[in-house]
């Protein structure tokens, strides 16, 4: 039996097109702003907002864990939620290659669907494009998010100050890995997923209960090691961090040292940094650690005044290593 695959004319904007809009968007991203198909979306909203956009051409598109399109919601999701805003309308645009299995084309906008109904957010536009065989790598998507400020002043990259406390939600380098595995056919003695996730609802417990965070951020390409450098650059700071406060899956410690990676900087995809006044370190901890995707949550280090825009790794034996920023690609395509 033939599996039914893309063909140019879907994305001709004719008949077929609108059959792929009608039987496989439509039937799960269903929804009244959406479904009146103008355009553009109407929405409405009463105060600032945060607002993100991001693209996604992970390989392969469906893995341990996840695929291309809980990949694309989340990312998107969690960036918006990162400025303390609560998401609430994506877009999303699908990018196809002539011959895409249909099968898979509709896994995964269920998968699509069902993240962004987990995250709480309605997918209000879109657009879709088939394009000839070889112009894509199969399927890309395209997301953008916009939320409402929950919180003011609002968590920012340039809001570490001497001091606070470097908390991190869990462990590091789970979805580099597991992309990396998946692709060249690597097994460990463990099973290992993506740790991809929508972290809204823990960021609005946070910022419901701490009053005042000064930055979170997703060490999503680049890790923890690449963030970090990111956030000392905009606050001017440096960031000390105790290399055996940081949390790592066993196995993705033992594959990362076999393979010669560093999880330090590897991409999550479901894991926050939160950087705030030391006095509520605790208080955040316990929050986290109470939610499904904080359980592994820690203190990982602290702000300090001293040589600015620097990131230090204390390690056991006392000796202190500097993590600069990541130069080059350790992995392609992971997100």
């Amino acid at each position: 039996m033939t599996t039914p695959r893309l063909l140019l004319d879907t994305g001709s904007g004719g008949k077929a097109s609108h059959r792929l809009i009608k039987d496989v968007f439509l039937k799960h991203f269903s929804n009244d702003v959406l479904d009146r198909l103008d355009d553009a979306a109407l929405i409405h909203a009463s105060g600032p907002l945060a607002m993100s956009t991001d693209s996604f051409t992970v390989t392969p598109l469906i893995f341990p864990g996840g695929d291309i399109g809980s990949l694309a919601v989340n990312g998107t999701v969690n960036d918006v939620a990162m400025l303390g805003a609560r998401p609430l309308y994506l877009s999303c645009a699908f990018i196809l290659e002539e011959g895409l299995e249909m099968d898979v084309l509709e896994q995964v906008v269920r998968s699509t669907a069902e993240a962004a109904n987990r995250a709480g957010v309605k997918i209000v536009t879109g657009d879709t494009k088939v394009v000839p065989r070889g112009a894509v790598d199969r399927m890309f998507i395209n997301t953008t998010g916009i939320g409402e400020i929950l919180v003011q002043p609002c968590p920012q990259g340039h809001r570490a100050a001497p001091g606070d406390a470097i908390l991190v939600s869990g462990t590091m380098g789970d979805h580099g890995l597991t992309i990396l595995a998946t692709r060249e056919g690597l097994s460990f003695e463990a099973p290992i997923q993506s740790d991809c996730a929508g972290l809204n609802h823990l960021i609005a417990k946070l910022l419901t209960a701490i009053p005042d965070i000064h930055v979170l951020r997703d060490p999503t390409r680049g890790g923890l090691a690449t963030t970090l450098n990111e956030i000392a650059g905009q606050s001017g700071v440096q960031c000390l961090i105790r290399e055996e406060a940081v949390p790592v899956n066993p196995v993705v410690a033992a594959g990362c040292s076999f393979l010669g990676l560093d999880p330090l900087y590897l991409a999550n995809e479901g894991k926050l940094i939160c950087i705030l006044p030391a006095q509520y370190a605790e208080q955040a901890l316990e929050i986290m650690r109470r939610d499904e995707f904080g359980v592994n949550a820690a203190h990982i280090g602290d702000i300090q005044p001293d040589h600015p825009g620097r990131v230090v790794m204390q390690t056991p034996l006392g000796g202190r290593r500097l993590l600069d920023m990541l130069e080059g690609e350790q992995l392609p395509r992971i997100c």
